[in-house]
């Protein structure tokens, strides 16, 4: 799948903000604490991303009804879905000065009857982008770090009218941010996922 950047500019996949808060004092922490065991830069985005998809849980997974979406929130609280999970993955990357973007897929409900937006990364390691997601393994689900072909938890049917989005982002999709706002908890929240973008 051809990837397409939002903007030209690379400094755009380096920037902090209200969500990917990689200023704040704990994701500093967290990344310098996963900086000392890394040799080089692919040696960090693999920690970075093996941290995030294991030592937190996914909040669907584990039950938790708290709902994240500012990095440092998800890197304090230790929980969150997907979109939440993928900002505290791009705020440690980014807190490296490693270019990360946001990327989404449309993918078929638990129930089967309809559709949900599902977030996850991009970072750029020589010249090109590679997505990774870091949602969390599970049963049926191996997400890896990889820049050599994806390995990603999911994989987009056709037949079922799921997709990859191709548009890499700079920042959270305004959907998919306003939507984890407005949630009172994580069972709201999964009456209210976009189904779209």
């Amino acid at each position: 799948m051809e990837l397409t950047q939002e903007t030209s500019d690379l400094s755009a996949y380096l920037a902090a903000s209200d969500a990917i808060d990689h200023d704040h004092p704990r994701v500093r922490a967290t990344a310098a604490r996963l900086a000392e065991k890394a040799q080089d830069s692919y040696a960090y985005a693999r920690l970075a991303f093996e941290f995030v998809r294991d030592a937190i849980p996914h909040s669907q997974d584990s039950g938790d009804p708290r709902v994240t979406w500012r990095a440092s929130d998800v890197l304090e609280q230790g929980t969150g879905i997907c979109y939440a999970k993928a900002h505290a993955l791009a705020a440690l990357l980014r807190a490296e000065d490693i270019p990360t973007a946001f990327c989404y897929q449309r993918l078929s409900d638990g129930d089967g009857d309809g559709h949900v937006v599902h977030g996850l990364v991009a970072v750029r390691f020589n010249g090109a982008w590679h997505r990774q997601d870091p949602r969390g393994n599970k049963p049926g689900v191996d997400a890896q770090f990889s820049l050599d072909g994806e390995r990603l938890a999911f994989a987009p049917e056709v037949k079922s009218n799921e997709m990859d989005y191709p548009v890499l982002y700079a920042e959270p999709h305004p959907v998919v941010l306003n939507t984890l706002k407005a949630a009172r908890d994580r069972p709201h929240l999964w009456q209210t996922l976009p189904t779209a973008l």
